[in-house]
């Protein structure tokens, strides 16, 4: 997205206790197939390529009919092997001879292209494109209808066979348990067992295609958009580079078991084409799943090579071609799978509930949200620590002060290790008449280290050791805008910019200062669109009218917001949900 950040915000067949029998080497050298549709190596996207010869018969001579075909690298050898198929016939188109080449590129590489929205890594113009999924095609202006689909193969979860044995007492494959385990605002729950995988939804069909099925199921259970948020905050740290990486990775002992998402397709690959020792296995989601459908998108403008085109796609969506890609571990485009979709080989034929695909609408806006999550951070908490601080927040005697740093210490779970923090604590002359705020530790990134120890650590000593300071007024005016100018001053163009401020009134400053109305003004005139810092409020126990329009007030001037938590555990829900939502 451009411009402003915003920051405010498996029954499917398989059982995973089979007992497999050992693998088998296939005959032959065999041929390695790409597992996954996204991530394609750059020799196999330049290098790649089968020319199809094309015999010379009665009903063609003389010069040939050229047509470049670019497919997702996992069905480029079935369609390859159906293209030479029909070039040996001697189909002729216009009297002429059909010479195809068959190349595999990656589909985000493809549709970058045809869009002009992105990077691209080579010149990319064919007259046919077969690509893993319709999702794509979301992001193409006036994209041409499909002449039919090659192909489809459900996204499942995956794990490797061991794992789905001891995934029986920890997780119901399902996509309300991958979301649980992946939530980043219940790090103590069923994250403690299982570690979830994905490849960038940005780049990957199936990584998209399981952000569209989790949110729909979420949504229809009922779940929050904070839920999600927090999902996606999770896996933008969990992404894996390439499909070899996630497979290697789900067969790595550890003390969480890995689960990753891909296609169906892929896993049957993987186990028949490399034969591993703890082969992985497709878990089929409870809910249903969606598909992977390879549209077949006809590109050509010219007349006699989109007569070619289309004669290629008829023989791509014949009997011939169905059972083509079926013997590649594809399934035709109606969910029928081939006798090669068995436990073996750690799949089941047997066809999943479907979850449709959601409209283009929906597809951009959880792509634009996932681009959000992937902005880094950098956030200075400003902390309240005048004298009504040591008042309690309820009949056990907790202090205001010990409710925020406490949660504030949990809530640095949140963060990864790439997020930039700093601390200021305000109350009044804290450094001299006039001087409301004091740094307590400078904004760097958590995993960055003093003295042996990192800020993450330093944070949570410094949060620990926080006391109000006896008689102390609220100086917050002054106070934030020598954080705002310092934010202003030292804006991050690659993250979003935040100030989070946490208090229990508003602005109470004895010795003068900046006024109310002073304070918003300056906001506004200071705020920046185009390099935006927001302010994010969190006053504890404010009830009056008057105080909490005042707040709401200095949030809305730099296009931040406002909460008003009036018992520790809204703090703790607008904290480790909220804020999550709209940092990260």
């Amino acid at each position: 997205m451009g411009g402003r950040h915003r920051t405010d915000e498996l029954d499917g067949g398989f059982d995973p206790q089979y007992e497999p029998p050992p693998p088998r080497r296939r005959a032959g050298r065999g041929t390695v197939f790409v597992p996954l549709a996204g991530a394609v190596a750059l020799a196999v996207l330049l290098g790649v390529a089968a020319y199809v010869v094309v015999n010379k018969s009665p009903g063609c001579a003389g010069e040939k009919v050229k047509l470049s075909v670019v497919a997702s690298p996992d069905i480029q050898p079935a369609v390859q092997k159906i293209a030479t198929r029909f070039g040996k016939s001697g189909r002729a188109v216009d009297g002429k001879c059909v010479a195809v080449t068959v190349k595999a590129a990656d589909p985000a590489d493809v549709a970058n292209a045809m869009a002009g929205t992105g990077p691209t890594s080579g010149k990319l113009d064919p007259d046919l494109w077969i690509p893993d999924s319709s999702l794509w095609l979301s992001g193409v202006k006036n994209a041409p209808e499909p002449a039919g689909n090659a192909a489809s193969t459900p996204v499942v979860l995956a794990a490797s066979r061991t794992g789905a044995d001891k995934l029986q007492s920890a997780f119901s494959p399902s996509w309300t348990g991958l979301m649980s385990a992946a939530n980043a605002g219940n790090p103590d729950g069923l994250a403690r067992k299982v570690r979830v995988l994905t490849l960038d939804p940005t780049q990957n069909a199936a990584g998209l295609g399981a952000l569209l099925a989790g949110s729909a199921v979420l949504k229809q259970g009922g779940g929050s958009e904070e839920t999600l948020v927090g999902v996606l905050r999770q896996l933008s740290e969990s992404t894996v580079s390439t499909p070899d990486s996630m497979f290697a990775t789900l067969t790595k002992a550890a003390a969480r078991i890995p689960v990753g998402v891909t296609s169906e397709q892929a896993v049957w690959s993987y186990n028949t084409t490399t034969t591993p020792s703890n082969p992985t296995v497709a878990l089929y989601p409870a809910e249903g799943t969606v598909s992977l459908d390879y549209p077949i998108i006809v590109t050509a403008k010219d007349a006699t090579t989109r007569k070619a085109a289309q004669a290629l796609a008829t023989e791509v969506t014949s009997p011939n071609g169905r059972k083509t890609v079926q013997d590649f571990g594809f399934r035709t485009p109606d969910g029928k799978g081939g006798s090669l979709l068995k436990p073996d080989n750690g799949v089941s034929a047997k066809k999943p509930s479907a979850i449709p695909l959601p409209d283009a609408a929906t597809v951009t806006r959880l792509s634009q949200a996932w681009h959000q999550i992937k902005l880094g951070t950098r956030l200075l908490a400003l902390i309240d620590v005048s004298g009504s601080m040591a008042e309690p927040t309820d009949t056990d005697g907790l202090t205001r002060m010990r409710a925020i740093s406490e949660i504030g210490i949990e809530g640095l779970k949140l963060f990864p290790d790439k997020t930039e923090i700093g601390v200021w604590v305000f109350s009044d002359n804290l450094r001299g008449e006039g001087v409301d705020w004091k740094p307590v530790v400078q904004i760097g990134p958590l995993a960055q280290q003093t003295n042996g120890v990192t800020r993450r650590d330093l944070i949570s000593r410094q949060l620990r050791q926080l006391t109000p300071t006896p008689n102390g007024n609220t100086g917050l005016n002054d106070s934030l805008w020598a954080a705002y100018q310092k934010m202003t001053k030292e804006y991050a163009p690659d993250k979003v910019n935040t100030i989070l401020l946490f208090t229990d009134g508003v602005n109470d400053d004895p010795n003068g200062g900046i006024s109310d109305t002073e304070i918003v003004r300056k906001l506004k005139q200071a705020y920046d669109p185009k390099r935006p810092v927001s302010v994010l409020i969190i006053s504890f126990k404010t009830v009056k009218d008057e105080e909490r329009a005042q707040t709401m007030a200095i949030a809305k001037a730099t296009g931040g917001a406002a909460y008003f938590p009036q018992t520790v555990m809204e703090i703790r829900n607008i904290f480790l949900k909220g804020i999550a939502r709209r940092l990260q």
